[in-house]
């Protein structure tokens, strides 16, 4: 019998041109479907981050002592061109998203093989984590973004053949520029770390151009200068960027508990503005495989970078376990190679036959694509249909009837719609009402004198569902 020769086959050489097809169309369908649809609405997070971002002026340095600084500037930028509406407070993390979605898949490219690359890659757009955060208009993309830039451009300068003083300069900048987002100093520790103990690294490090490394210092610093300035400032600003609890209160046997349950307690899983565990059970069994993998080939560049940044990160998540977004690239790098594993074992078990290599793809693209669907069925069912949850954002943004001129709110609403406002030139926000026809909020509702309830604006939600009261002045 003659043996099947894969390499020949149409669909073998073009597996990895249809893989990414499908993997692009599957990210710009899922961003686009979360920005508009899932969960629906704006969080009070979101609210928060909309009056910050008002808060910068690029003209004046003394605005820019908050933590993850570019981020609201992009979204500040994003209001000035399109106004404040649900979608644009969305668009800057859709757009990080969208970047680091593309940076994933060429880190992945470089550190592993292809085949690992579209699996792991496939599995990590389609987490529930992902496309919440690739949706929600603060800066949490930023801690997924930050890394993967970083580890990219590192990998370009330590392989690239061409460009390699740009990719050091881009290195420099992106790495000041992090440092801005709370966290962010971890990952430069860790390549830090790395950097002075493998043997490699070192080796690459002796052999920069002293001159063209000293460039890049000072570009460095330039970008990092505001940040220094105001961290002389307020120093609780850097306590906030190395990971320090807002709230000042530090309960550590409470944070432990609290991270036990974001990624391990399966049966009881919660359902607040974000949903636990974080992972499915079937991805965390890769994490585990995968950081076996890496415990045994510990002597590799990539493992002692992956090892050392996540004993960076343990201190701090149990510090405060709020930060869990600052996980998941160390998670997908695990999961790529927890699958690197399985396959790698089952090749090893038929070297040669072909049949038994397809027959053992089977389980793995089953296990696959159960992850990928549980991952957006727990996203979606979540977060636009579990009652629990998605009464957590609210759509009065959007609700807003088309031509309303006065808006009243509530004390603790009126920061977010002046903002609002000062983008929408037709419209004024006040706590009292004025004029002869004004829409209040429902928090604001109440027995204006002289006024009637003209209409009600409601939602399809089951509890809360009156939104908006439309009042018209009664006649004299």
């Amino acid at each position: 019998m003659a043996t099947l020769d894969l390499t020949k086959s149409l669909l073998y050489r073009w597996r990895y041109i249809v893989g990414y097809t499908v993997i692009g169309l599957l990210l710009a369908g899922l961003l686009i479907f979360a920005g508009l649809y899932v969960p629906g609405g704006i969080s009070p997070e979101e609210m928060a981050a909309t009056v910050r971002s008002n808060s910068v002026s690029p003209t004046d340095i003394t605005t820019w002592g908050i933590t993850s600084l570019p981020y609201y500037m992009l979204q500040e930028a994003i209001f000035h061109t399109f106004g404040v509406y649900d979608f644009t407070i969305k668009l800057p993390s859709l757009i990080l998203a969208l970047l680091s979605a593309i940076g994933l898949i060429l880190l992945l490219r470089r550190w592993f093989k292809p085949n690992i690359a579209v699996l792991a890659s496939a599995i990590a757009i389609t987490t529930g984590q992902f496309l919440f955060v690739a949706q929600n208009g603060n800066p949490g993309i930023m801690y997924i973004f930050w890394p993967i830039v970083l580890l990219l451009l590192g990998t370009q300068v330590t392989r690239g053949k061409r460009l390699r003083f740009l990719w050091k300069i881009l290195f420099a900048i992106s790495a000041a520029l992090s440092l801005y987002t709370p966290l962010s100093i971890y990952p430069l520790l860790a390549i830090g770390i790395v950097t002075l103990l493998h043997p490699h690294l070192r080796h690459a490090l002796r052999r920069l151009n002293k001159l063209k490394l000293a460039t890049c210092v000072v570009i460095f610093a330039a970008f990092l200068a505001p940040l220094i300035f105001n961290i002389v400032r307020d120093p609780y600003l850097g306590a906030l960027l190395l990971g320090y609890p807002s709230s000042g209160v530090l309960d550590i046997g409470a944070n432990l508990m609290t991270i036990l349950k974001q990624y391990f307690i399966f049966w009881e899983p919660s359902t607040t503005t974000l949903m636990t565990p974080v992972f499915g059970l079937g991805s965390v069994l890769l994490l585990g495989l995968g950081l076996y993998r890496l415990i045994r080939t510990r002597e590799t560049t990539r493992s002692y970078l992956i090892i050392t940044w996540i004993l960076c990160l343990i201190p701090v998540l149990i510090v405060n376990p709020n930060f869990t977004s600052v996980i998941f690239v160390p998670s997908v790098l695990l999961i790529a190679a927890g699958l690197t594993s399985l396959i790698t074992y089952w090749y090893r078990l038929f070297p040669r036959n072909p049949y038994a290599r397809i027959a053992g793809l089977i389980p793995l693209v089953i296990l696959v694509v159960v992850l990928i669907g549980s991952g957006l069925d727990r996203y979606i069912y979540g977060y636009h249909y579990d009652p629990n949850t998605s009464v957590n954002f609210s759509k009065d943004l959007k609700l807003i009837p088309k031509g309303t001129e006065r808006l009243v709110v509530s004390k603790e609403e009126l920061a977010f719609y002046t903002v609002v406002a000062k983008h929408r030139n037709s419209l004024k926000v006040s706590e009292q009402p004025t004029g002869d026809t004004f829409v209040a909020t429902r928090k604001a509702k109440g027995e204006f004198t002289g006024y009637t309830v003209d209409r009600i604006i409601t939602t399809t939600y089951t509890n809360d569902s009156d939104r908006l009261y439309g009042y018209k002045k009664l006649p004299q």
